[in-house]
C-alpha cells in the first residue's frame, strides 16, 4: 500500500501519523515536502513520481482541482477531505466527519434493523452554541447539544434528515438516530462518536485512503463512506464508537 499524501494543516499531519499505524504501508509519500529528519521512519518520502502510488490524499479545502488533475495525470485516484458534489472520475470526496463516519454510523444501523421509519444524522461544526432546536444525544465530551436541520452533502439509499450543532472549543461529534417499528413497538437506536475534532476528521480521510488504497472503491462511486470496510477501516484506526437503544 502507497499512498500520497498533500497536508496543509493539522487534519492532513493528523492523518498521515494515522496511516503510519497502519502495518501494510510501505510508502508514504510527502507532496511538494520533504520528511523531517526527526520523523525516524524510513516509510516517509517526498512523493516525487505519483505513478508509484495507489492514491492521492489531500487535506485542502480550497484548491484540490490541483490535486485531482495530479491524479489524473498519473493514473490514480484521489481521496478529498472536502465535500464536492460532482468530484468526477476516480475522485472520492466527503472524507470527512460528517459527509463519512456520520452517514457511515447511519448506513450501518440502517442495515442492520432493515427498513426505518425515521435516519436523522447529526454532526459538530464550529460555531455558537445554539439555545433551541433539535436535541441531539452526542456522547461524551461533547453531550447532549441543540441542532438545525440541514442539508446532506452525499446521497444515501434512504431517506435521511441532517442536523447540524455548532460548538465551540477542540471537542466534535456525529451521531445516527435510526427508528424502526418492531414486534413490540417502536425501537430508536442511536450510535455517536465524539473526540477531539481534528482526529474524528483525521480518521475518515485515513480511513478513506486505505480503503482507496486497497481499491474497495467502485471506479463510480464518489463518496468516501460508500465503501464496505470504510468505517471498519476508521475503526480499527482508533474510532470508538457509543450505542444506545431505546424501546
Amino acid at each position: 500500500m502507497r499512498i500520497a499524501l498533500r497536508h496543509t494543516g493539522e487534519v492532513g499531519v493528523r492523518a498521515g501519523r494515522i496511516l503510519l499505524g497502519e502495518r501494510r504501508l510501505e510508502l508514504l509519500g510527502l507532496i511538494d515536502r520533504s520528511p523531517s529528519r526527526k520523523n525516524g521512519d524510513d516509510r516517509v518520502v517526498r512523493a516525487d513520481d505519483l505513478s508509484d502510488y495507489d492514491t492521492l490524499v489531500t487535506d485542502r479545502l480550497h484548491g484540490f482541482e490541483e490535486d485531482i488533475r495530479m491524479a489524473a495525470n498519473a493514473g490514480i485516484r484521489c481521496v478529498l477531505w472536502a465535500d464536492e458534489e460532482d468530484p468526477g472520475d476516480n475522485v472520492v470526496a466527503g472524507a470527512n466527519l460528517a459527509s463519512g463516519i456520520a452517514a457511515a454510523l447511519a448506513v450501518q444501523e440502517v442495515s442492520h434493523e432493515g427498513s426505518p421509519l425515521s435516519v436523522r444524522i447529526a454532526w459538530t461544526e464550529p460555531g455558537t452554541p445554539l439555545r433551541g432546536g433539535e436535541a441531539v444525544p452526542f456522547p461524551d465530551p461533547v453531550g447532549a447539544r441543540w441542532g438545525n436541520e440541514s442539508g446532506l452533502m452525499v446521497d444515501l439509499p434512504f431517506r435521511a434528515k441532517g442536523v447540524v450543532a455548532p460548538v465551540t472549543g477542540q471537542w466534535a461529534g456525529a451521531m445516527a438516530e435510526v427508528t424502526t417499528a418492531t414486534p413490540s413497538g417502536v425501537s430508536r437506536r442511536v450510535v455517536g462518536v465524539a473526540d477531539l475534532a481534528a482526529h474524528l476528521e483525521a480518521l475518515a480521510l485515513a480511513a478513506a485512503a486505505i480503503e482507496s488504497a486497497d481499491g474497495h472503491y467502485a471506479a463510480d462511486e464518489h463518496h468516501a463512506w460508500n465503501s464496505p470496510g470504510f468505517l471498519a477501516s476508521a475503526l480499527g484506526a482508533g474510532l470508538t464508537v457509543a450505542a444506545h437503544t431505546m424501546e
